[in-house]
């Protein structure tokens, strides 16, 4: 996997100041898409143990709230084993952060249908992310005033509450 920054006090993707890892490497390639250059899988750098030390190092200053992966696409096949080791490891290394996830992949229609698909990769990083930024950026639903999103059709949704309760749970930010 290759990713194309890290950004180590982010306050755009998530609730106050955040590590943001942005992957490289996306085949939705949405029209006004912020990070067209990230659709490529190649762009960046490539994705070793140093950057994920850098990671868990920046994780564990006392006023990083969380981890915010975005990209590219996180869901892609391509890059979920990485994203995958790396969520598992900061639930195991920082405890108290939370795990925010972007993805142009619909959450009824694509995570839980291949979770039921018996993909069990997909099944353990829905486990380990407490909130789910879904859906393909719409340039014509474009909403500048929205928080941690970018277009009206994206949702912002509370995993761990929609898998206990067996619906979609979103967030409320506003």
């Amino acid at each position: 996997m290759n990713y194309a920054e890290i950004k180590k006090t982010d306050v755009a993707n998530g609730p106050g100041i955040r590590v943001s890892l942005f992957v490289s490497g996306c085949t939705h390639r949405c029209p006004g898409c912020f990070n067209a250059e990230a659709w490529d899988f190649k762009y960046g750098r490539p994705y070793t143990e140093e950057t994920e030390r850098e990671i868990l190092e920046a994780l564990r200053l006392p006023y990083v709230r969380g981890l915010s992966v975005l990209g590219g696409e996180p869901w892609e096949p391509e890059n979920l084993p990485e994203v995958l080791k790396l969520l598992r490891r900061v639930r195991a290394l920082c405890p108290g952060k939370d795990v925010w996830c972007y993805t142009g992949y619909d959450y009824e229609r694509d995570l839980l249908r291949w979770v039921s698909e018996g993909r069990r990769e997909a099944e353990e990083m829905l486990g380990l992310v407490d909130v789910l930024v879904d859906g393909e950026f719409v340039e014509g639903k474009k909403n500048l005033r929205l928080s941690f999103r970018g277009s009206e059709n994206q949702r912002l949704i509370d995993v761990p509450s929609s898998l206990r309760e067996g619906r979609t749970v979103l967030l409320s930010v506003e």
